[in-house]
């Protein structure tokens, strides 16, 4: 054996690779065909129509990923923007309470309960244009959804089941309510 056989591990006893005479030549892999194993199919050559599918569902996906991005981003800024416009609403209000605490000292109390009157008709006023009505009605029947019930009274001369008195008015409407009527409501004649 030569020196250079003597130095390779005993494992490696491959012959040694011949030297490259051309530098501008370079070995290219070759792909040797495998055979599918038992049980796996061999996949047919995709079609264009395939790939130009599943390029624009990828793409829809990142559109769709992209677009939950922007909502997580803007969803805070349109929170805050809406909590502005109600508490611009509100503002009014606050100025008239103070006008009317300004004016406490005054001789007639007659001027400051108008005043105050006048204040919660324009806190209502809001209350409504944001999307929640008032409504304290008696006289009317019982509707669990918009009334809850806080005392049940004898009224000899009403149907049972009607609203006789609002302790505390409701604000929204039917499914879309900021809180429901407090009411004392008559019941059966036995």
């Amino acid at each position: 054996m030569s020196d250079k056989e003597q130095t390779r591990p005993a494992e490696d006893r491959s012959p040694p690779e011949p030297e490259q005479t051309s530098p501008k030549r370079t070995p290219t892999p070759q792909t040797i065909p495998r055979a599918p194993e038992a049980g796996e199919q061999e996949q047919p050559p995709r079609r264009p129509e395939v790939e130009e599918l599943e390029d624009r569902w990828r793409r829809a996906l990142a559109d769709l990923d992209n677009l939950r991005k922007r909502y997580a981003r803007e969803l805070p800024r349109e929170r805050e923007a809406e909590r502005a416009k109600v508490a611009a609403a509100f503002l009014p209000v606050v100025d008239n309470l103070e006008l009317a605490l300004a004016h406490a000292g005054a001789d007639d109390p007659g001027t400051i309960v108008s005043g105050v009157r006048a204040v919660r008709d324009q806190a209502v006023e809001v209350l409504r244009s944001l999307g929640y009505p008032r409504y304290d009605e008696t006289g009317v029947p019982f509707h669990p959804e918009q009334h809850e019930v806080v005392s049940v009274v004898d009224g000899p001369d009403t149907t049972a089941g009607t609203v006789v008195q609002v302790l505390r008015p409701g604000y929204g409407e039917p499914g879309h309510q900021l809180r429901p009527a407090a009411v004392a409501v008559s019941r059966k004649q036995e």
